[in-house]
């Protein structure tokens, strides 16, 4: 027997430490290569560790919430794998061997997925024989887990007194049937954005089955409510057919949230000592990353920032318009969409602000100004482990349908804290919404590597003067912050016009 330990790698470029968040094994498990083995959190995002080995896992050897250097070993593995060996009298001589595929670890990389789909036909391949499943079997090499399957009937041998409901998949059960069988109420009839499913629960006279509803989603977006531990069955489901979709988990969570804000018990007791009046909260991963940045950026770059008030009315229609066509069913579309492409075609006509200021390093002040022919936009995103800027990369070669789903797959993997930081390297301006939270406008901090940055405040109705008539109008205000020593005032002027204009008269953008 080997016994093989697993030392931290460096998943992002320069990482030094990452702290070890939770393990999802623990000492006895057997492992596959590329089975999770714990979450870090780095000073980008939150990543899970694949295992390069496979066998069983002997110890853990950091506890959660202790911050490591990279190299430091976090696990051992032996490559003895746990698990009786299956009987030869119990295992389905017609199934034949499944050879192994060699697999290669992916270090900071999350399975796709869109692998899990979840949602097999009945009697598809892969099934469990129909004497039940095999004894001892172990895990599988795949490192995609799937979840057992509960549409099929119980296994076709059961104990001679067992009771039994049969409910056929497509016909449901008679209303009265459960209830003369278990002494039960009778389930109720599944509701819009559900469908009836097989409850199979072991009883003391045996097996019981009948029909419970299941709520209806597409494996990513279960996977996204069970990284946030969300019940699907609390969500309110906005789908065309009446699904739970990734928009239904956002705006659950923000609800959740405010809840959870106002909610009795954060207020301390008078009289008690003030140190258990005071909640310390450790400076650590993303959070230690962005302060360090945020005043690297704002003392380091002379930042100027300007300010200009949109009539974003016909951006209003036009993402109305958007939201009835075809072309952009099933994906979510804001006026956000519509600033990305004017920021984008803005930048075009002025280069200079989609650039970096770089030092020589030697101490001899030298400095150059390097200006980028392509545009990794940057979307600020606040998280629940702090804020984040994921860019979407060469966003100026993609269409406004490419580009409205590539906001939409941002923004909710940055939510779920499943950013890589992969995804946060390399970016050239950033845009922040900060009308999400209804604010006018701010001023805004440079992302550190850039030398603009725009705020996207709310669009409200307000007074508006148009033609000499006075008339209510969407209104928003744009804030751009730049460095200075890049961007000169009239370059800016000129790049915040530009955007401007595109909100004003989205049309430009077929220009």
């Amino acid at each position: 027997m080997t016994l093989n330990k697993f030392n931290l790698p460096d998943v992002g470029e320069g990482l030094t430490e990452a702290e070890v968040v939770s393990w999802k094994v623990k000492p006895g498990d057997a492992v596959a290569i590329n089975d999770v083995l714990c979450e870090i959190e780095t000073a980008k995002s939150i990543v899970e560790l694949p295992s390069p080995f496979a066998g069983t896992v002997t110890e853990l050897l950091v506890p959660e919430g202790v911050t490591i250097d990279v190299g430091t070993a976090i696990i051992s593995v032996s490559d003895d794998v746990a698990g009786d060996p299956t009987p030869a009298d119990v295992r389905a001589p017609e199934a034949p061997a499944q050879a192994e595929a060699p697999a290669q670890p992916l270090y900071g990389k999350l399975p796709d997925d869109a692998q899990d789909n979840g949602a097999n036909d009945a009697g598809a391949q892969g099934s469990a024989p129909a004497g039940g499943p095999l004894v001892g079997s172990g895990p599988k090499a795949d490192a995609v887990k799937r979840r057992p399957r509960t549409t099929r009937a119980a296994a076709a041998v059961k104990p001679a007194d067992s009771l039994t409901v049969n409910a056929p998949e497509v016909e449901p059960v008679q209303p009265h049937t459960p209830a003369e069988v278990t002494g039960r109420p009778a389930a109720a009839a599944p509701q819009a954005g559900q469908s009836a499913v097989v409850d199979t629960r072991p009883t003391l006279g045996g097996t019981i089955t009948g029909l419970v509803n299941r709520v209806l989603a597409k494996p990513p977006v279960r996977k996204i409510a069970r990284d946030l531990g969300i019940d699907l069955a609390d969500v309110v489901a906005t789908g065309s057919r009446g699904e739970v979709t990734r928009e239904d988990l956002v705006s659950y969570q923000a609800q959740r949230d405010a809840e959870l804000d106002k909610a009795d018990g954060f207020w301390g007791k008078a009289g008690k000592p003030q140190d258990q009046r005071i909640e310390t909260i450790p400076v650590k991963g993303v959070r230690k990353a962005t302060a360090k940045a945020m005043v690297d950026s704002a003392f380091a770059a002379p930042h100027v920032s300007i300010f200009v008030d949109v009539d974003a009315s016909r951006t209003m229609e036009f993402v109305k318009r958007l939201k009835a066509s075809r072309d952009f069913e099933g994906i979510r579309v804001s006026p956000l969409l519509i600033l990305a492409k004017a920021v984008i075609w803005a930048a075009a006509r002025n280069p200079s602000v989609n650039a970096s200021w770089v030092e020589s390093g030697d101490g001899s002040g030298a400095a150059e100004i390097q200006v980028k022919h392509f545009m990794n936009l940057g979307i600020a995103a606040a998280t629940p482990r702090g804020l984040m800027v994921p860019n979407i990369k060469d966003a100026q070669d993609l269409s406004l349908k490419e580009l409205a789903l590539a906001l939409n797959n941002l923004a909710t993997t940055a939510r779920a804290g499943k950013t890589q930081p992969a995804e946060m390297q390399g970016g050239t301006l950033t845009i922040t919404n900060i009308g999400a939270l209804g604010i006018d406008t701010g001023t805004p901090i440079i992302n550190p590597g850039e030398v603009a940055i725009v705020a996207f405040g709310t669009i409200k109705q307000k007074p508006w003067v148009l033609d000499g008539e006075v008339i209510p109008r969407w209104i928003t205000t744009l804030g751009g912050s730049f460095d200075h020593r890049v961007v000169d005032g009239d370059l800016s002027a000129r790049f915040m016009a530009d955007v401007a204009a595109i909100l004003e008269e989205p049309a430009l953008l077929l220009d």
